[in-house]
């Protein structure tokens, strides 16, 4: 799951980049408005964490950019401010859900997943494929009921197909959801992974479609 984080204060926005990390998350950083927008509008992202509160471009002018061509990731509106009307502000600019400064990242951390899931299409909160779950609020995964141990980069990667199960997901689309933008990606990273979840959960559960990308399945051999 990659989340783009628009927020100029520096230690709160490393604090909520440490939390969603260590949650597995990738995470985009951009200080000021005009740099969240145009990320926003340019890159793949499966949700956002937006300051009102920004230099440049204010984040309720960002959304509104953001949702005027089209763009439908999930937002989630961080600001000082405790107003009714900036409320209102943001809401009716697009925005998905709200937190008021201070809050526990923790907190922010369950809203992301919630929203992620649901924009998915996704109404529970455990996703099955066969004897596979996900539990997309806890972030856990299950195999015929016991616990799936994955490395950070195959809970990525099998969210990702999780959340789009029998469907064919893109391999960029894969590798941006995998990996923060200035990493050093080599060619066939996604190849590696899905090679070594293959043999934690199935070959045959992922499908290779060649040429495209993968699709996981509830085919189980």
């Amino acid at each position: 799951m990659r989340i783009l984080l628009v927020e100029d204060d520096a230690d709160l926005s490393h604090q909520i980049a440490a939390a969603l990390r260590s949650q597995n998350f990738v995470v985009d950083l951009a200080r000021n408005g005009e740099d969240g927008e145009h990320a926003g509008l340019t890159e793949i992202f499966d949700a956002a964490v937006l300051d009102l509160g920004l230099p440049k471009i204010d984040g309720v002018a960002v959304l509104k950019s953001w949702r005027d061509a089209g763009r439908t990731l999930p937002v989630v509106v961080l600001t000082a401010r405790d107003g009714w009307p900036d409320k209102v502000a943001a809401f009716k600019a697009g925005a998905d859900d709200f937190l008021t400064k201070p809050f526990r990242v923790e907190e922010l951390v369950l809203r992301l997943r919630a929203l992620v899931r649901r924009s998915a299409g996704h109404a529970a909160s455990v996703i099955t494929c066969g004897d596979l779950s996900f539990d997309a609020q806890l972030g856990t995964f299950e195999l015929a009921g016991l616990p799936l141990k994955l490395t950070a980069f195959e809970w990525r990667v099998l969210s990702c197909l999780m959340l789009r199960k029998e469907v064919i997901v893109d391999r960029r689309e894969l590798i941006e959801r995998v990996y923060e933008g200035d990493a050093d990606v080599d060619s066939n990273s996604i190849e590696v992974i899905v090679a070594r979840l293959r043999r934690k959960i199935g070959t045959d559960r992922i499908e290779t479609e060649r040429g495209r990308g993968y699709m996981l399945t509830a085919n189980s051999k």
